[in-house]
């Protein structure tokens, strides 16, 4: 495992943003573990978070990316930032972008879409918490692709989220990133897995904050909602 996926893990913990308990789910499951990446509230904590985005994305991605778009709203913090390590750290000036709730009817920067304006010939690579379900890419991909003036004018060149729970999405044996991946086409990719989370914490760690009986349960829970 790279040493920066190591430190993002400990950084997530230490954010208190990866919490392990008992959280139930938008979907109703009980789940050990929860990410909240609304816990990131400092700006010390952001500009660590946009250099492990931006590593992640240089790593999956390369330099061939010209904007980084942040479905609102979680989503736009972690664009805008994301820009800015990327640029620090690659020297590579990356546009970013995310879409309005509610479309802007007036004033320059009238329409759906804030911040730079997405056209023909962009590579864009999709930023993004965490996803259980893939339902996001499903509001978000539409708005992307209905920027283009000629068909495929606009290349999606991935998505990446924080972390991959690595449990079945709705109405599939796979994770919600295989799905998305097999739907639209494009990888969609994280900067850390439930796995590499363990490994880190539990099988090569000092067993603190994933202990046996915690690791009993996520064994328990993976059995019943962890993806093929």
């Amino acid at each position: 495992m790279e040493q920066y996926k190591k430190e993002f893990i400990n950084f997530m913990v230490q954010s208190q943003v990866l919490k392990f308990g008992s959280f139930t789910l938008k979907s109703g499951r009980q789940s050990p573990f929860f990410m909240n990446a609304g816990a990131y509230i400092t700006g010390a904590q952001l500009q660590k978070l946009g250099e492990y985005y931006a590593k992640a994305v240089h790593d999956n991605f390369g330099d061939d990316v010209d904007v980084f778009f942040g479905p609102a709203y979680k989503g736009i913090p972690l664009a805008v930032t994301t820009a800015i390590a990327y640029s620090q750290l690659y020297g590579k000036e990356v546009k970013y972008c995310c879409d309005r709730k509610e479309e802007k009817d007036h004033g320059a920067d009238k329409g759906s879409i804030l911040g730079y304006k997405i056209q023909d010939g962009d590579r864009v690579v999709i930023i993004e918490d965490v996803t259980t379900s893939g339902k996001s890419i499903d509001e978000v991909y539409p708005k992307i692709k209905a920027l283009e003036t000629t068909p495929g004018g606009i290349k999606i060149a991935g998505e990446i989220v924080s972390l991959d729970r690595l449990e079945r999405a709705p109405d599939s044996e796979e994770s919600a990133l295989k799905v998305i991946t097999k739907k639209y086409g494009f990888p969609a990719v994280s900067i850390v897995t439930m796995s590499e989370v363990i490994e880190a914490l539990y099988t090569d760690g000092d067993k603190t904050v994933i202990t046996d009986d915690l690791k009993k349960q996520l064994d328990e829970y993976y059995a019943q909602w962890g993806a093929k």
